[in-house]
Order: structure tokens, then sequence, then C-alpha cells
């Protein structure tokens, strides 16, 4: 299972990890919740980090800053799959013809939309997060986001049928994988953030299950871009609930519904 941890992190971070690979690259998926959890953390250093160094804070700088970290911890691997997969989604012509769309480098204009909003929509939420005190929220954020990245690979086929560099983590998952990640993300969750992290991570759970069926729809299965594509709303979905409940006005140092009620 070390080698399975190996794995996870060279698959989703640039971090430089000693060690050998696992056999078989699907058994980094069980660790995918917890390399979440450290991205959240640097994530949240960073965004820290600024916030704290400024006079009164700087909750713009702090989201900025936990953006910047989480795009160069990731090689913004994410983000150029959600800008592939966006510009895949409105080809008129048929799935082989997306799929190629998809697989090509250049970023077309509903790409680059895709991107901005966003990154536009993770750091007004993050603005928000941080003004309140809740910046502690990328945590759930990145752990639900890896999660449901093994719960799209588990439940859809693989889409290329030459393969691709995806093929074999999604080949590889199954039930057991499912299982596993979803209990640990619940876990990770729900004892540190409660209620509404248990929300988050149901509400991600549906919106993934809707894109899961889009994708079978409009591609045939799942790649590397639609993984990391629905990784990137669901990071955005949860700092979204979480900002909605959050409270700057009152300078309040937790997120919480308890003033909607």
């Amino acid at each position: 299972m070390g080698r399975g941890l190996v794995t996870a992190l060279r698959t989703l971070t640039l971090l430089p990890v000693p060690g050998r690979e696992a056999a078989s690259v699907a058994t980094a998926l069980y660790w995918f919740p917890l390399v979440g959890l450290l991205i959240g953390l640097l994530q949240w250093g960073a965004g820290g980090l600024v916030n704290a160094l400024a006079v009164k804070g700087w909750p713009a700088g702090a989201a900025a800053a936990a953006l910047a970290a989480s795009a160069a911890l990731t090689r913004g691997l994410h983000l150029d799959g959600l800008a592939d997969w966006a510009d895949a989604s409105v080809v008129l012509a048929g799935r082989e013809r997306a799929l190629e769309v998809m697989k090509d480098p250049r970023i077309g204009a509903l790409g680059a939309v895709a991107l901005v909003s966003v990154l536009l929509g993770k750091w007004v939420a993050l603005m928000r997060l941080a003004t309140a005190g809740g910046l502690v929220w990328v945590l759930p954020a990145c752990v639900i986001a890896r999660a449901m990245q093994v719960e799209l690979a588990a439940t859809l086929p693989y889409a290329r049928a030459e393969g691709g560099t995806a093929g074999s983590f999604v080949e590889g998952a199954g039930a057991a994988h499912r299982v596993v990640v979803l209990g640990a993300a619940a876990l990770l969750v729900l004892v540190p953030f409660g209620g509404l992290g248990g929300a988050a991570l149901l509400l991600a759970w549906l919106a993934a299950r809707l894109f899961a069926w889009r994708c079978r729809v409009r591609f045939g299965g799942v790649t590397g871009d639609v993984l990391g594509a629905g990784s990137e709303l669901t990071e955005l979905l949860v700092l979204i609930v979480a900002a909605l409940a959050a409270d700057p006005a009152a300078g309040v140092r937790t997120v919480g519904w308890a003033g909607w009620f």
C-alpha cells in the first residue's frame, strides 16, 4: 500500500517522492483522498501565510496564493483537463471527433472561458472564506475532489480505444476502490467539518453522478481530461457551498449554517 501512495503522489503532484511505485497503478486510487488532504494543507498554508503577513489581513491575496499553490503543486494538470473537456463538450460532430478535440494540446475559446470562470469562481469563494476565517475549507474541497475522481474512474469505462495515460487507473478501478475512497473521504470531511462537510460531500457525489452520465453519453466514458475536469468542478462546488455558509460581515472565525435557520 505504501507504493500506492508513492504512485498517487507522483501522479497528482510534482513532489519529488522517493521509493518504488505500485505494481498495479490502480492501487494508488485508495490514496487519492489523503493526497488531496496534503494538497489542501499546502494551499491553506500558502493562503494563511499571505493573510497573516498583511496588515489587518488580505483575503484577496490569500485566495490568490491558495490558487497559485494549487496550480503549482499539481502542475496545472487538472486545469488543463478542464479546458480540454470544455472544448470537446461543444463539438457537434461524433464521439471520436470530440475525443480528438479533447486530445488537442491547444486551448479553444470555450476552454479558455471555462478556465477563467472556474478560477474566478474559486477566487471569489476563497476570498469570502478568508474574510470569515474559513480558508481551512480548502481541505475538504481537495479531499472530496480527489474522491470524485475515483468515483468517476470506478463507474465509467475508459473512453479511448487506443488507451491513454489514465487508462490503467480507470481499467483497474472497481467497487472496492469506490467504497474505500468514499468512506475515507467521509471520515476526513465529517469529523472536522460536521454537517456542512457532509452536505458538501453529498452534493459533490450527486453532481459527480450527473457528470458521469453526461460523459458516458458524450464521450463513451472517461479520460484523464475528464477526471481533471471533474476534480476542478468539484472543488469549485465545495468552496461555493462553504462560502454561502460563511458570514464575513460578522467577522466570525468559523463557517456554518447556524445563522440561516
